[in-house]
């Protein structure tokens, strides 16, 4: 890879911000906390934190032991399968077709079409389902339709998701990596199933990703780093991706 594309290359930044006040974890999920555990004030002139969070807390990617048992942990990824050029799918025309407490699919078919206009999909290459759903990813009151309302209320509706066969057909196609900008790859009222047929044919997820609708269709380089800890079922990480820019 020309090492070129990383200076002249427009970054952006694709993670959400983790804070107490955001809806950064799965409703009945242990929260994020973060309390300070040393100040200026004190005799060693510093500061430093401490947090607690959920392995699956913000942006962050699903080892596949968290569904099936005794599979590879998290720190055992291989992180050439979170790098490569992304496939960006809009799938925001569905975000209306939801039902509260249930989600639209995202289904074969529509990402069929996506590949008429764009091109077919080419294995190695990550696909990133451009939802919208990061706009409700806010504090307080405002965040409740993020992941409160669909998932713990089964109130307001629910994020697009993949079925089954559209995993199957992304698959198929060489797709090793998926990504979406809404709290799961799964479905609000029936996520685990495309969890399970995924991870157990060694996909990877990324899940809570932001600001896709700034990245082209085709083109942009995606990478996401999650921390290494071992023993996971999946770990938050930074995601960014680069857009090559004219010389």
């Amino acid at each position: 890879m020309n090492a070129y594309l990383f200076v002249q290359s427009k970054l952006i930044d694709l993670s959400v911000t983790i804070s107490q006040d955001l809806p950064a974890t799965w409703p009945g999920h242990f929260p994020y906390i973060q309390r300070p555990w040393k100040d200026y004030k004190d005799p060693s002139e510093y500061k430093t934190n401490f947090f607690i969070m959920d392995e699956h807390c913000g942006t962050h990617f699903d080892a596949a032991t968290h569904f099936i048992p005794h599979a590879a942990s998290g720190e055992r990824i291989n992180l050439k399968n979170l790098l490569g050029s992304s496939a960006v799918i809009d799938v925001r025309e569905y975000v209306s077709e939801s039902k509260p407490g249930e989600s639209s699919f995202i289904t074969s078919h529509i990402i069929q079409d996506w590949e008429k206009r764009n091109g077919n999909l080419q294995a190695g290459e990550i696909v990133l389902f451009l939802t919208g759903w990061d706009k409700y990813y806010l504090p307080g009151v405002s965040g409740y339709a993020y992941i409160d309302g669909p998932v713990r209320d089964h109130a307001t509706p629910g994020w697009p998701a993949p079925d089954v066969e559209a995993i199957l057909y992304l698959y198929r196609n060489g797709i090793i990596s998926v990504g979406i900008d809404a709290p799961s790859i799964g479905s609000v009222h029936d996520g685990i199933p495309v969890h399970k047929k995924g991870l157990s044919s060694g996909m990877n997820y990324i899940e809570g990703l932001t600001n896709l609708d700034q990245l082209p269709p085709r083109g942009a380089l995606f990478i996401f780093l999650p921390l290494k800890i071992a023993g996971s079922t999946g770990c938050p990480g930074r995601a960014i991706a680069l857009i090559p820019e004219p010389i």
